[in-house]
């Protein structure tokens, strides 16, 4: 039996940390060494770190990557075991992401990515090219720094792949394994056995199943053994790499590492039996026949054997496993907790301020920060190095001290405020103080009326007569506005001033982050005050959905042990910035003019089903058939689009967020649209409006019974201008305002 031991890694790599880049892959490299692996995989790009940027454009970055390999090529790290190493690298005055293969302190190809990843969040093509000249090996000239160490002037480099005594290796990085006709179809069919990607791919909720899937393909269509590697954590920027590096062979998983985890090198070893690829591949005749007419790519022999003999005590072909997935309530609590780890260990800051409202959407934020604790807890106790002393130099422990719970190291990492005004209920001040301490935070009960009152008397002094009203007291709308939003900057300025401030108060050294709390589907409707609590130094809720959030609070309060969580979900969510009557109380779906669920419909079908308005009518004119009328479905979608873009210019100073949903509307790279719309879309509205007239005259009025969902609740249906449809009508949106949870 050709019987190998191979090996996978997850890293938490920082873009431009070269030191710890580097000190990461050398102890992968050494553990996979240790198991007894003959290969291992490392992530993309993973000397400099993927997230680099414009800092690939630096001839540096590239110089220092070099610098990282000759310092590995010069010990005897790759003595015995062939290492895939990513990294940048010109030829011909041509940038190249790239996989390095080395073995014994010697390059033996460097092979460049063949399609490159530029779109979502991925700007690949500003950076490097793809290597278009398919089944070529070129020679490149090394550069000093590796000559000195290995001896050797030239390497091959191309797409070809490693033929040893014994198998074939190849690699296959990231984007390729998602493209339609990826290179290991054809690697397969040249007889390569097993294929290595190095990734650098993001988590983003529900889409683990997608990638496993596709190895899973790949090895059960072609056969032969995939390797995945993968980063893991945040390496700097709004993303958060999801690691579960993974080990395929024939269709099977055999080996699965974690997804969220606080470990900086996590190495995935497994035995394979490389006769059993080769059974595999020869039982399948279609297989066979495009095999004996595949033109060939070219390799690179090898005078080494990956293979070992046979033994049963370590060296056992690993078996088939059942793959994990974590539901997507977890991944809210995992993902953006292990996020903000990362962030704020990195960055210096001692800990987070949290203006915390009692809302759901704070509350998902305090969850969130909990879960963080409980995660480091977890791994003090398991004794992992790194985490403790990271623990120990943020927690200001004393004295050989280590958090002994969460709770003891959320009392020193995260300080709540509620920042109460008159508008604000004994309810909400009640959770945000309970939910503090069931989490174990340090909070404070803040009223802000005085600050308000104070930005009123200089209007007042400024504009004698001119006194400003609420609505519900006979003010216009610009004056209620304008009293709302005041309260929201309000809270902005008291909540920096506290971060930098607290720290000091209770005589610890430096300083905290803010955490916003504004969910994706208020991004994408604007509904937010532009510099309120909303603009922050973090925000790990800014990429989910509030549906996902309320579900996310519903599964907290049963598996993190915070019990408030549940009645906040239970709560109607509501700013608290107008007063409460008896015939008024403000929520937020009553301001908006539209309820959440329609808000993530919205959303999905402009992004990823990239609708404009009449393409996003005609869909929910099907979605919603026998419910609604056309004229109606014809208001809601003119609503949101007026909406939409009267506000989209708050994208442009939006907090940076956890990417974490694909109908994200963030500006700074993954939603790239104007920010000054004609917000009348004229053209388009006529449109729609003809639709309407086609359309109406050949469809009968829906029943009573199907209108049922979209009933308003009681006090939607006790507020003025109510459709009887679920949401207020289009006069009664507020497109400016904000609020504090």
């Amino acid at each position: 039996m050709r019987v190998v031991k191979l090996a996978t890694c997850s890293l938490n790599q920082w873009a431009m940390d070269f030191e710890g880049n580097l000190a990461r892959t050398k102890e992968s490299i050494r553990q996979a060494r240790d198991a007894g692996a003959t290969f291992r995989v490392g992530p993309e790009l993973e000397l400099c770190g993927y997230g680099c940027e414009d800092h690939f454009l630096e001839g540096d970055t590239q110089k220092h990557s070099w610098e990282c390999m000759a310092e590995i090529l010069a010990s005897d790290l790759t003595n015995g075991i062939v290492c895939d190493i990513g990294l940048p690298v010109e030829e011909c005055g041509v940038r190249y992401n790239c996989r390095a293969y080395c073995l014994d302190g010697q390059i033996l190809l460097i092979r460049p990515k063949l399609y490159l990843a530029n779109d979502g969040n991925y700007r690949e093509l500003r950076w490097f090219s793809a290597w278009k000249h398919l089944r070529q090996l070129e020679t490149l000239q090394l550069p000093e720094c590796i000559k000195e160490v290995t001896g050797q002037e030239t390497v091959p480099f191309g797409d070809g792949y490693l033929s040893f005594e014994d198998t074939g290796v190849a690699s296959e990085t990231c984007e390729e394994l998602f493209t339609p006709s990826s290179p290991h179809i054809d690697l397969s069919l040249c007889g390569v056995e097993i294929i290595a990607n190095g990734s650098g791919s993001h988590h983003q909720l529900r889409k683990l199943n997608t990638r496993i899937e596709l190895m899973q393909s790949a090895t059960g269509k072609c056969g032969g053994v995939y390797l995945y590697a993968n980063q893991q954590g945040c390496d700097g920027g709004r993303l958060y790499y999801d690691g579960c590096a993974c080990i395929m062979v024939n269709g099977d998983v055999v080996a699965q590492g974690s997804q969220f985890s606080m470990k900086d090198v996590e190495v995935l070893v497994a035995v394979v039996d490389l006769d059993a690829v080769a059974g595999y591949r020869g039982t399948v005749s279609s297989l066979r026949e495009q095999a004996s007419q595949e033109p060939r790519i070219p390799a690179i022999p090898v005078k080494f054997k990956l293979s070992r003999p046979l033994n049963f005590t370590d060296h056992y072909p690993s078996v088939p496993i059942k793959v994990r997935y974590h539901d997507p309530y977890e991944e809210i609590a995992l993902g953006p907790a292990c996020w903000l780890w990362d962030y704020l260990r990195r960055s210096g800051a001692t800990g987070y301020l949290l203006p915390l409202s009692g809302g759901a959407d704070s509350s998902s934020v305090a969850a969130i920060v909990g879960s963080m604790c409980q995660l480091v807890v977890k791994a003090v106790k398991k004794g992992d190095k790194q985490v403790i002393a990271d623990a120990v130099r943020i927690g200001n422990y004393k004295n050989n001290e280590v958090p002994e719970s969460a709770e003891d190291l959320a009392q020193r990492l995260l300080h709540t405020v509620y920042m109460g005004t008159e508008n604000s209920s004994e309810s909400t001040r009640d959770r945000a103080k309970r939910l503090a301490g069931e989490v174990g935070a340090s909070h404070l009960n803040v009223n802000i009326d005085i600050v308000v009152k104070a930005l009123l008397t200089l209007f007042d002094n400024l504009f004698p007569g001119k006194k400003l009203r609420y609505k519900v007291h006979g003010g216009s709308q610009t004056e209620n506005l304008a009293l709302q939003n005041i309260q929201a900057r309000i809270r902005m300025v008291i909540a920096f001033m506290l971060a930098a401030l607290l720290p000091w108060v209770r005589s610890k050294p430096g300083f905290l982050l803010v955490l916003g709390s504004a969910n994706v589907d208020e991004g994408l409707r604007g509904y937010l005050t532009k510099y309120d609590c909303s603009s922050a130094d973090l925000n790990p809720i800014g990429g989910i959905s509030k549906g996902d959030l309320r579900a996310f609070l519903r599964w907290g309060a049963l598996n993190l042990g915070y019990n408030t969580l549940a009645e906040v979900e239970g709560a109607p969510p509501t700013a608290e910035l107008e007063p409460i009557t008896e015939k008024y109380s403000q929520t937020d779906e009553m301001d908006m003019g539209m309820t959440y669920e329609e808000l993530g419909m919205y959303g999905r079908l402009r992004k990823i089903f990239r609708c404009g308005p009449v393409s996003m009518f005609e869909n929910l004119c099907i979605r919603w058939h026998g419910r609604l009328m056309p004229a109606e479905v014809a208001q809601k979608v003119k609503d949101f689009f007026k909406y939409y873009s009267i506000n989209r210019h708050k994208m442009t100073t939006i907090t940076p967020s956890y990417h974490a949903e694909n109908y994200s509307p963030e500006d700074n790279r993954y939603d790239l649209r104007q920010f000054l719309y004609n917000t009348r879309w004229p053209w388009q509205f006529r449109q729609i409006d003809q639709l309407v007239q086609k359309y109406e005259s050949t469809m009968p009025e829906p029943a009573p019974e199907m209108r049922q969902h979209m009933k308003p609740t009681a006090a939607e249906a006790a507020a003025p201008n109510a459709t009887g449809f679920g949401v207020p009508a289009a006069s009664s949106g507020n497109p400016q305002i904000g609020k504090h949870n």
